[in-house]
């Protein structure tokens, strides 16, 4: 296990971040003093499950198709609400 400095922490934390996922461990240390350790993260084995902690099991396929309301909100038009604006006419009824 390697000690370094803070400074030098910071300076090369690229290529330490690199060498730790290689699995090194290094302490890293401010005045002499041990402050943090930076170790490896285990290795991810199964894939994720999307929002897994509110029951949701299935996502929609269209899950992230765009939505005309809210691109007519950022167009600065109105949102439709699905509702006709239009006057109630007796022939309609």
């Amino acid at each position: 296990m390697g000690h370094i400095s803070l400074y030098d922490a910071k300076t090369h934390l690229s290529g330490l971040v690199e060498r730790a996922a290689a699995g090194e461990e290094f302490v890293i240390a401010k005045n002499g003093v041990p402050m943090a350790k930076l170790v490896p993260l285990a290795k991810v084995t199964e894939p994720r499950k999307p929002a897994r902690a509110m029951g949701i099991i299935r996502i929609s396929p269209d899950f992230d198709e765009p939505d005309a309301q809210i691109e007519a909100l950022f167009a600065g038009g109105e949102p439709d609400d699905g509702q006709d604006d239009r006057p109630v006419d007796a022939a309609d009824r």
